[in-house]
């Protein structure tokens, strides 16, 4: 299956989803050099967030169209929290006109996007992997031109970028010097992963050509007295062979439709997603109760098949065990609004319910000085017929509690009390979404958490829940949904945030 890699994250590399193209990565130039000229119209797409793994902050490339837009790959502006098409990004910048990432050139910021195509398009989004940025102050240098056709195989082509030269996440393998080579244009079945609208770019055998953190650059062939954009980097195609690029001159309306004014897209309608919690393969949310103060630590709420290292095994808990994980809560736009660390797992169980609670470097008075949003914990169970509004890190999903299920079994884990979701085009949780909030209708109140899904109907296994009748039979069914009541945590908390598991009325799993 084709994928394609946009940012190397420190430690890891965040894979692209099929469908969901939010991150970063693609294509340095390799089996080139260093190069001599400044080329006024060749650009380093600097973001904040999420901020590159290199000291010099570079992403993708760009490329100066007009004073005021540029051009790139979408995936580069898909870094966008919620995947929106088009809206208004916060803390995108681009450095114009410089051999060199850190100095030269102009630095100005971006103040919108429209993207071509986005990983949620049923028309397809290879062969359409290109955005438009519009920067908030223009740019006084020559740009570049659109080719005026799709260039020939066999057409000589020069690349640029700043991209990775090797495969190590070393500092060394971050070059801040605009690097180039001249290759050519190959027949596009030369790539095997090719799709309609795409070139293939580079030498045959892959040694020449643009390598991770290249995408959005260009590839430029001569017309007239200079050079001309025929295609941006889009992703690599299979090992040893030659690199995709979107074929820029069959967009041209599109772009320049934007660039004059003529038709430009609205924004995208961005949900609220104020206060989600990205655990990376999981979703928290920072919670109070009523006896929480405003010096206490906070506390945040997820899975407790979420917490790292080794799952609570099942009838047994995990208590007061040693944490470090970072925890950025979103702003309405899913933009960080403030940091944090945990630094304690207070409690994991799988058994009874499946939750964990960690204690944060913050305490809930310095997390409101930065106006971080911090829900409140329900102390009432949920009901059969309750509405609830699943908060995931780019979306909220509408459900409806259709039933409350007295015992819960998946693995080795009996849970109780569960709350299975009516099924619904609104409300279809997926892989990743385990411990967002379940909301109630005020939005600030979590009334529970969501933790799984049953995935292929097959009975009690892990990934299929399945329900226990109090005969002991069993029913499995694929597709449902499930979320666990949180009413009972606040019984085991006390004063300082402090878990307390002999606390009367407390029924957590000891």
């Amino acid at each position: 299956m084709r994928s394609r890699s946009v940012l190397v994250a420190a430690g890891a590399v965040l894979a692209l989803a099929a469908n969901v193209l939010t991150t970063y990565n693609a294509q340095a130039i390799v089996g080139g050099s260093q190069s001599t000229e400044v080329y006024s119209f060749m650009g380093s797409f600097q973001p904040s967030y999420p901020r590159p793994p290199r000291a010099d902050g570079h992403g993708c490339g760009v490329e100066l169209l007009a004073p005021q837009w540029v051009l790139t790959a979408s995936h580069c502006a898909g870094k966008n929290p919620t995947n929106a098409r088009n809206g208004v990004p916060k803390g995108w910048k681009v450095r114009i006109g410089s051999l060199d990432t850190t100095s030269g050139g102009k630095v100005v910021d971006v103040d919108h996007y429209y993207r071509l195509a986005t990983g949620h398009d049923e028309g397809g989004f290879w062969g359409k992997d290109l955005a438009l940025m519009h920067l908030r102050t223009p740019v006084h240098a020559r740009p570049v031109r659109i080719a005026s056709s799709t260039p020939t195989d066999g057409t000589p082509t020069r690349i640029l970028g700043w991209g990775m030269t090797c495969d190590d996440a070393l500092p060394e393998c971050y070059p801040n010097r605009l690097r180039e080579a001249d290759t050519a244009v190959q027949p596009v079945s030369t790539c095997t992963v090719a799709s309609p609208g795409e070139l293939c770019i580079g030498s045959l055998d892959g040694t020449v050509g643009a390598r991770n953190m290249d995408s959005g650059g260009p590839a430029l062939v001569r017309q007239g007295d200079g050079w001309a954009l025929a295609g941006v980097v889009s992703g690599p195609s299979s090992d040893g062979e030659p690199v995709l690029y979107t074929d820029v001159t069959k967009h041209a309306d599109w772009i320049n439709g934007i660039i004059s004014g003529a038709s430009v897209p609205a924004d995208d309608v961005i949900p609220n997603v104020e206060g989600a919690v990205d655990l990376a393969d999981c979703v928290g949310s920072v919670i109070r109760t009523a006896a929480s103060r405003p010096n206490d630590p906070a506390l945040m709420l997820t899975n407790g098949h979420c917490v790292q290292g080794h799952r609570p095994a099942p009838g047994a808990a995990l208590v007061d065990q040693p944490a470090d994980r970072a925890v950025s809560i979103a702003d309405a736009q899913g933009y960080p609004r403030a940091s944090a660390r945990a630094d304690r797992l207070v409690y994991a169980t799988m058994t009874g319910t499946d939750i964990a609670l960690y204690r944060l470097d913050r305490t809930y008075a310095q997390l409101a000085a930065k106006r971080a949003k911090v829900f409140k914990l329900a102390s009432t169970p949920v009901r059969a017929g309750d509405p609830l509004t699943l908060a995931y890190t780019s979306s909220r999903l509408s459900c409806t509690a259709e039933t409350v299920v007295p015992h819960l079994k998946e693995g080795g884990y009996q849970l109780e009390n569960s709350i299975r979701y009516a099924t619904s085009p609104q409300c279809q949780p997926f892989h990743g979404m385990s411990g967002s909030a379940l909301l109630a209708a005020d939005g600030s109140t979590v009334v529970g958490v969501h933790n799984t899904h049953n995935d292929g109907g097959e009975p009690c296994s892990n990934n299929n829940p399945c329900e226990v009748g109090a005969d002991g039979s069993t029913t499995s069914v694929q597709g449902r949904s499930y979320g666990q009541q949180v009413d009972g945590i606040a019984a085991c908390l006390s004063a300082g945030s402090r878990l307390d598991l002999t606390l009367p009325g407390c029924a957590l799993t000891k």
